[in-house]
């Protein structure tokens, strides 16, 4: 195992060992760097705390893939908050070094850092992704509120790239009354996948 020496500097809401509960990796054993920092601000955010840039600690790349690299898994998911509001170059660099393959979870919506084995875009209505993310994501995860998120997720499916995974995923207090809506418009349009958020229903973190 190599290692790369920084000093840069990331603010850290939290760092942990679980399983990916959504998307394309679900069930796959993951460790979650979320960084603090969101200016998307998405009503139905789950960890609104994680929008704050300075709630949260500095810790050094060293330090976090230290802790990444001390768990038996070798897949490192960077998320938020909105982690392409830091420069990502640093912290995947030393990542890639230390033996993981690297995902981001993200809006889109600030430029592209970083080195990624798999990119899992999101978009949201209320700040829009850069176009430049469209072509290089691996995965297209919709969250599924109201019917109208169905024609919102045909718009970015038609910009993706061919090989692009695509999933809607229902809004976690929105699940019961979408989840039949969205599994018979997968039913009907069998280019969509179904995400859910299984970390929920098994109450991990």
């Amino acid at each position: 195992m190599q290692s790369v020496v920084s000093t840069q500097l990331l603010p850290v809401m939290e760092q942990f060992y679980t399983l990916q509960g959504e998307g394309f990796y679900q069930g796959h054993a993951a460790y979650f760097i979320r960084l603090g920092g969101c200016d998307v601000g998405c009503t139905w955010c789950d960890v609104k705390e994680s929008w704050s840039m300075t709630a949260h600690p500095m810790r050094s790349v060293t330090d976090i893939v230290s802790l990444a690299a001390a768990e038996p898994a070798r897949l490192a998911v960077i998320t938020g908050g909105e982690p392409l509001m830091h420069s990502l170059d640093e912290l995947t660099a030393a990542l890639k070094a230390a033996g993981f393959s690297t995902n981001i979870e993200t809006s889109g919506a600030h430029p592209l850092s970083g080195h990624w084995d798999w990119i899992c875009l999101s978009p949201k209505k209320f700040k829009k992704p850069l176009p430049e993310i469209l072509q290089k994501a691996n995965e297209l995860k919709i969250i599924v509120s109201t019917h109208t998120d169905f024609s919102w997720a045909e718009l970015y499916a038609s910009q993706m790239n061919p090989n692009c995974q695509l999933f809607l995923q229902p809004e976690w207090d929105q699940s019961e009354r979408m989840l039949p809506h969205i599994v018979a418009y997968v039913k009907a349009h069998p280019k969509w996948q179904i995400s859910l958020q299984i970390h929920k229903f098994l109450d991990i973190p």
